[in-house]
């Protein structure tokens, strides 16, 4: 894609979040200046361990996708455990025709390599790293980000900024208005990424409810790469880290649970959950991503790949303003839709938290009487809450979003399924092909908008509307009947898919305006209508 910079965006934090904002506008052809106050990429411990298939689609766009799935460790089974016996067992639904797995456990750190070496052959993309953002001003024609370095303080210009600088945003926050309200757990959980030889586990993942050896609290034992296990013990407020170790009560500690097996600490942390959400997520000409907007409990694995979904927003919106396809209003709708994303996942990871760490004790009654029922009684399992899987927000709610009251929205779907092709949901993946190659669905859609036909469609006519509604890049692909029937699709109508793969709108068929007013509302230059019953 790469074509003339029109205008240089400065993203402030060279985490994967920031990793991916930056090679993501690069691909849309922006020149992008990353700043990061750390001396040089730390690489250590597991950090964010689990990236959902939604994840692996974004990265494989910028070319990296498939290769951290291949490194990943994708486990099978879940098991979940009560004191002294198991509760149940699932094994992973079959994970459909997408070419990549449903997710894939990988450190943090490895996934940071592998973006690293992307960002390394992009030349769009200067990486600054000694620059510690301090503070940011803005005015009608950029941003101005003052930073500290070992030297002097430097100031950098642009014409957008994304702040990606993680929990440690505050400075930033506060130089732009923005409130960070939340709570902060009081138990710390402890984390200890272990190698040993536990092939019985290599594919597991082990959630024990009040096991004997950590009494009235939980642990989440993780396959990772090379033998590698990261094991979550909930801890008190008051845990001494130091003081486990010196006395040898760490060692019990993990043998408690792999026996007298050989092994080897790679990394261990301490930390506190945080429950926190930005007011708002875009000022101006800056926007927040990541954990600088809003920061969940990891149960879920909802951080790192929420704040991917922030990255891939903001990228192709900033795209399209600094292209001139677009007006700055539509700006505005990435805090709209991310925003919205936000408060979703603290809704979710709040349920888990008040599950797993019950706030009093009628939240302590239910979660014994469920833990207790879901021993023998199936109906009680879905009610066992140790965090559900990071998923795709889907914007049926959003102003760009036309919406279709034959595809009504029927809420969040059950755990491990997704929710029927609507607008305002992503388009499922799976292969097709264009002019002759084989390729998917969702690698077509990121290519700008996407027009996908079904039978009796005039595709010219589709093809002049688009031109006359939006400068942007926009195609028209007619779908075999395999695709039309994964899809759900149904004779004469036109699915308007957004340059995320997010369904925009599906019209039947359309007269040109119709097909005109939904790219211009997916672009934020028309308001959405009120939906109808």
């Amino acid at each position: 894609m790469n074509e003339t910079s029109p205008g240089r965006v400065v993203v402030i934090g060279n985490g994967p979040v920031g990793q991916t904002t930056a090679l993501l506008l690069a691909r849309w052809g922006v020149a992008v200046t990353v700043l990061d106050g750390r001396p040089e990429r730390d690489l250590v411990g597991s950090k964010a361990i689990c990236q959902q298939q939604d994840v692996l689609d974004v990265w494989e766009v910028v070319g990296v996708g498939k290769r951290i799935a291949a490194e990943g460790l994708t486990w099978t089974t879940a098991r979940t455990f009560y004191r002294d016996r198991e509760l149940f067992s699932y094994a992973l639904p079959d994970p459909g025709k997408s070419c990549l797995p449903p997710f894939v456990n990988i450190s943090q750190a490895r996934t940071e390599e592998l973006l690293d070496e992307r960002i390394a052959a992009e030349p769009l993309i200067d990486v600054w790293w000694n620059h510690t953002a301090i503070g940011i001003e803005q005015n009608a024609s950029g941003v101005v980000v003052h930073c500290a370095t070992p030297h002097r303080e430097e100031t950098v210009t642009a014409a957008y900024a994304v702040v990606c600088a993680g929990a440690r945003g505050d400075e930033l926050r506060r130089a732009l208005g923005v409130s960070f309200d939340g709570y902060s757990f009081d138990d710390r959980f402890l984390i200890c990424d272990i190698r040993a030889d536990l092939p019985d586990w290599a594919h597991e993942r082990r959630f024990y409810f009040d096991p004997e050896w950590n009494p009235g609290r939980q642990v989440l034992i993780h396959p990772c790469p090379d033998s590698t296990f990261r094991i979550d013990w909930q801890v008190p407020a008051d845990y001494d880290l130091a003081a486990e170790q010196s006395s040898g009560a760490l060692d019990a500690r993990i043998r408690a649970i792999i026996g007298d097996r050989p092994y080897e600490i790679v990394w261990q942390s301490v930390y506190r959950f945080h429950s926190r959400i930005a007011d708002r997520m875009r000022v101006g000409r800056v926007l927040l991503a990541g954990d600088s907007a809003h920061l969940v409990s990891p149960f879920g694995a909802r951080g790192l790949n929420s704040g991917v979904g922030d990255a891939e927003n903001a990228a192709w919106k900033l795209a399209f303003v600094l292209h001139g396809w677009a007006g700055e209003e539509l700006l505005e709708s990435y805090h709209a839709e991310r925003h919205a994303a936000a408060h979703e996942n603290i809704e979710v990871t709040t349920a888990t938290m008040d599950f797993l760490v019950p706030q009093d004790d009628a939240q302590r009654k239910r979660r014994r009487d469920v833990l207790e029922r879901a021993a023998h009684d199936p109906a009680a399992r879905p009610e066992v809450d140790s965090g559900r899987f990071a998923e795709p927000f889907w914007y049926v709610d959003s102003p760009l979003t036309t919406p279709d009251p034959r595809r009504p929205f029927a809420g969040r779907p059950p755990r491990g399924s997704a929710p029927d092709p609507a607008p305002g949901v992503i388009v499922p993946d799976f292969p097709i092909t264009v002019a002759g190659s084989a390729t998917r669905l969702r690698e077509v859609a990121r290519d700008g908008f996407l027009l996908l036909t079904t039978h009796e469609t005039d595709q010219a006519a589709l093809r002049n509307a688009a031109a006359g509604a939006t400068a942007a890049p926009a195609r028209v692909l007619e779908l075999d009947d395999v695709a039309a029937e994964a899809l759900a699709a149904r004779p004469g109508e036109v699915w308007v898919v957004r340059p995320d793969a997010h369904v925009a709108a599906v019209l039947t068929r359309p007269a040109s305006g119709d097909v005109a007013t939904a790219l211009r509302r997916a672009t934020a230059a028309v308001s959405a209508p009120q939906p109808t019953s």
